[in-house]
């Protein structure tokens, strides 16, 4: 599966696939069409922004070099697991999965699961219609994005509740962060894991 998910990747597809809190929508995360065509399944606004997702914490700490001392180790304690962390994107790195700031990057490494072997980053949203419910299983995915998607990965039914997104942009300067959302680790876990450094 790992090769046949890099395959629909590179050629510019959209894939469906199980991450480690709902299924996802994945796409090659610096090319403008892939990341158009995902958007269109959804029918998500062009301009929010999405996470980019690797599937190793190896392969997204090599991928950005340029992040902070303190960001790359607050990383390291977060992930991989159920966490978005917004980080900053000096170079504007995957800047089509960036929305409207490029200097800006949301970043994501699941728990591993059935795609743990994947090498390259993938830009990810939710596979639910923009507004929609976040889908457990490919039953609660809208049989038009089902349909639209070049691959699909079945990995069951998942837990369901989104990631909670980190706000780490200050972390480096200043020591601050927040908590965006809060999904599926709590606020007090994620504070109990960064004062654990």
């Amino acid at each position: 599966m790992t090769s046949e998910f890099e395959a629909c990747i590179a050629a510019g597809g959209v894939a469906l696939f199980p991450a480690d809190t709902v299924y996802g929508l994945a796409c090659d995360p610096t090319s403008r069409e892939a990341v158009a065509r995902l958007y269109a399944l959804k029918g998500r606004p062009a301009g929010k922004p999405a996470a980019v997702m690797f599937f190793s914490l190896e392969c997204a700490l090599a991928a950005l070099p340029e992040l902070g001392p303190r960001t790359r180790s607050a990383i390291e304690v977060l992930l991989p697991g159920a966490v978005t962390l917004v980080v900053p994107n000096p170079l504007a790195r995957y800047a089509p999965a960036c929305g409207h700031d490029p200097w800006t990057l949301g970043l994501r490494v699941p728990a591993p699961g059935l795609l743990a072997e994947v090498a390259v980053p993938v830009m990810q949203s939710s596979a639910n219609r923009s507004g929609g419910a976040d889908p457990r299983s490919l039953e609660e995915v809208a049989e038009a994005v089902r349909e639209g998607a070049d691959l699909t990965v079945d990995g069951g039914t998942l837990p369901g509740t989104p990631s909670t997104v980190v706000d780490l942009r200050a972390y480096d300067g200043h020591g601050t962060w927040s908590v965006i959302r809060e999904g599926a680790v709590t606020r007090a876990d994620v504070a109990a894991a960064l004062d654990a450094r």
